[in-house]
């Protein structure tokens, strides 16, 4: 399981949203192993007034924050994250120099899906990638 969040200003998400949401799925599909249909991401749009950031970052600085189980390799973390950059560069034409990402894991046993804690629930997908 993983649920993405992305947060950038108003403006940059409603023109970039659509291939952002694109470009990260494919990412943490190819890097985590997920079947396409686990597509879980929400988008937090800011007014400028309330999105600070170093200049250098220019308008469409995105900052991705990614919540999991825990389990993956550090070699699937790497990949994902050098996925995420690569590919938000080339559908989406924003710099990793404008994006951030970080990844934060939990047990299982601290997340409810459909009912059920997690730690019993079958995925039907693996974790340990």
């Amino acid at each position: 399981m993983a649920q993405v969040l992305i947060y950038g200003r108003r403006d940059s998400l409603e023109r970039r949203r659509a291939a952002l949401s694109d470009a990260i799925h494919e990412a943490v599909m190819v890097a985590l192993e997920y079947p396409p249909e686990k597509k879980f991401q929400r988008f937090i749009s800011l007014d400028a007034a309330d999105f600070i950031y170093p200049e250098d970052r220019g308008e469409d600085y995105t900052i991705i924050e990614i919540s999991m189980f825990e389990g993956r390799s550090d070699a699937a973390k790497r990949t994902l994250i050098a996925e995420l950059f690569a590919r938000i560069e080339a559908k989406v034409g924003t710099s990793p120099h404008s994006v951030e990402v970080t990844i934060t894991e939990t047990p299982k046993l601290n997340w409810g899906i459909r009912g059920q804690n997690a730690a019993d629930l079958e995925l039907g997908y693996k974790v340990t990638v």
